[in-house]
């Protein structure tokens, strides 16, 4: 069993440790500081029962997106072998895209997958419902090209409520509110 949970800056090891075991891109330390220091709402660990990272995303806001069309982007996405295929890499994601709107109203969300890393594909396209829209060439330093692709974060806005469900809303904590004086007052009559 995992937890996931927010990062913080004493993660930082933990995850690049991970990354390490897991990914052929690999960052500095100081390249997670940054975004730990930067957009400390965005990235989160899973972790197992004993406490020690099991996977990991790193997130930020595009700070290129457009003003009126806030975007995240998920800068490295990692789970170890033994913890894959529990749906750990779906949790991570979306609730770093649920931060991303909850925190900066993001509409989207981006990233970068290797053509030939077709397990990650799979997730991102089938599970988490992105789509290509480019691809890059020689974008990683080996020169392999990736699928530049997009995601709607709609699903993880807040929707507002009707009107006629805030009446129903307010009425029933009327309603209870009432209920809730009308018992404190028997209790203290008697």
């Amino acid at each position: 069993m995992a937890s996931i949970r927010l990062c913080t800056v004493d993660d930082i090891l933990a995850m690049q440790h991970c990354n390490l075991l897991c990914l052929p891109e690999n960052y500095q330390l100081k390249y997670y500081l940054y975004h730990a220091l930067t957009w400390p709402q965005l990235s989160y660990i899973a972790e197992d029962d004993k406490g020690k990272v099991v996977g990991y995303v790193l997130a930020k806001m595009d700070e290129d997106a457009p003003v009126d069309e806030p975007q995240g982007h998920i800068t490295s996405l990692a789970v170890k072998r033994t913890h894959r295929r529990l749906g750990l890499a779906q949790k991570l994601m979306d609730q770093a895209a649920s931060s991303m709107v909850e925190v900066f109203s993001a509409k989207y969300c981006s990233l970068h997958v290797r053509v030939s890393n077709r397990a990650a594909l799979g997730l991102y396209r089938d599970v988490l419902k992105f789509e290509i829209y480019e691809t890059e060439a020689k974008y990683y330093a080996d020169g392999e090209d990736a699928f530049a692709m997009k995601r709607s974060l709609a699903k993880f806005a807040k929707q507002p409520k009707d009107k006629e469900t805030l009446k129903e809303t307010t009425d029933q904590a009327d309603s209870d509110g009432a209920d809730t004086k009308a018992a404190a007052k028997d209790t203290t009559d008697s």
